[in-house]
């Protein structure tokens, strides 16, 4: 929250105006011990106090990019957006010189080009002293003349790109500023009309009056059509107006070369504003395309995981089912199979018992188990009478011996051993 934007602020050159410093300077910034203790709920009013506080100009600087406070105090005034009014306030006020500093700088990040030439162009004239920290953290001596200048003419400056500006011409061309006018004019013109001073003091003295009448009128008609003037019989004011011609076509001549340089700088600008855009669309395919890349192989690792789990699971399975054939072919001997089956019918035996008992608790399932039984007993008797009819007609012709070794298989069968051979 302490680092968002305020609700109510305009979005400048087209975005918010947070983003005029770049991703990783505004993160350090954030992470700075001056913003989270000086810049903390800080407002236009208390502005004012801090940036008197300051004592130097600067960006980043050290191995670490630390922020100088300039930096921090330029952030917190694109958060907050103070009025035009303050900005302007502090670009005119003369007795802190840092303060006027930071409205400069503040005033080219986010208003317009003609608001610069406008407000900027007056300092010009300001030469007082100033310090800026550099990268390694030293202190350089500059001035103010020279801070503005690079204001207006450099596209980055305390690690900040500066928005693009329209020419200055252009605007002259668009009556909407006047011509800019030095004072360094002034003073060559006082320097010119000292000299025509001097010049006519040093003024040779005029001619006698014995002279030939033809050698005055021909100084006459030279003087009429203006030829034949010696240097020092020129008229100072006629000097300096040539001097002024001579400077304002050396003004157009040098305007057309600058408008035409800053064309072409326009233009290769322009182009290599493009290479950059679409060097910026290819790392951003790139990015995009190892992304996909990275996605498939996590999802080409994760079928291989499953494949390998699914192989696992195979493999358990096909070797449980080994352990069991091979379990069974073991226990195939011929008494251990009898026994098995004994053991087989007593456990299926056991398991038709548990479900007569299940079938005998209903009600509807009595009646039935009682036929079941009637039906079980008769039987019984049939078995009981076919097997005493038939081995008494099998033992009356059998011997002794035969019918000894009958009565032992007979025994045998009933405890589920195999029958003895006669």
């Amino acid at each position: 929250m302490a680092n968002r934007t305020v609700k109510d602020a305009q979005s400048i050159h087209g975005t918010n105006p947070q983003y005029l410093v770049e991703k990783i300077i505004r993160t350090r910034i954030y992470d700075s011990r001056y913003w989270k203790e000086e810049c903390f709920a800080l407002t236009a009013e208390l502005l004012v106090d801090k940036a008197m506080e300051l004592r130097s100009i600067g960006g980043v600087f050290g191995g670490n990019i630390k922020p100088t406070p300039f930096l921090c105090l330029i952030l917190k005034m694109l958060q907050i957006q103070p009025e035009k009014d303050i900005i302007i306030e502090f670009i005119k006020q003369d007795e802190f010189k840092y303060v006027r500093a930071l409205g400069a700088f503040y005033l080219r990040l986010v208003y317009g080009s003609l608001d610069c030439y406008k407000y900027l162009e007056p300092l010009l004239n300001d030469y007082r002293k100033l310090r800026i920290m550099d990268r390694s953290g030293q202190y350089q001596l500059s001035h103010m003349d020279e801070f503005i200048d690079i204001l207006l003419r450099d596209e980055r400056y305390c690690d900040i790109i500066l928005p693009r500006m329209q020419k200055r011409w252009v605007h002259e061309a668009n009556n909407e500023l006047d011509g800019r006018v030095s004072l360094l004019d002034d003073d060559l013109l006082d320097d010119l009309e000292s000299e025509s001073e001097d010049e006519e003091l040093m003024a040779p003295p005029a001619r006698p009056r014995n002279e030939t009448n033809e050698s005055s009128r021909q100084n006459a008609r030279e003087e009429r059509h203006g030829r034949g003037h010696s240097p020092s019989r020129r008229s100072p004011v006629r000097d300096i107006r040539n001097d002024r011609e001579r400077e304002k076509r050396h003004r157009s001549r040098s305007r057309s070369r600058e408008r035409d340089r800053g064309m072409d700088r326009d233009r290769d600008r322009g182009m290599e504003r493009d290479r950059g855009m679409e060097r910026d669309r290819m790392m951003e395919r790139m990015m995009e395309r190892d992304r996909m890349d990275r996605d498939r192989g996590i999802e080409r690792d994760r079928g291989m995981d499953r494949d390998r789990d699914r192989m696992e699971r195979e493999k358990k399975r096909h070797r449980s089912r080994s352990r069991e054939r091979r379990h069974r072919s073991r226990s195939r001997s011929p008494g251990h199979h009898h026994r098995e089956r004994v053991r087989g019918d007593k456990d299926r035996d056991h398991r038709h018992g548990d479900r007569e008992k299940e079938r005998g608790d209903r009600d509807h399932g009595r009646e039935r188990n009682r036929d079941r039984e009637r039906d079980r007993d008769r039987g019984d008797r049939k078995d009981k009478h076919h097997r005493s009819g038939r081995s008494k007609r099998d033992m009356s012709g059998m011997s002794k011996d035969d019918m000894e070794i009958a009565e032992a298989n007979a025994l045998r069968a009933q405890l589920g051993l195999p029958p003895l051979r006669p």
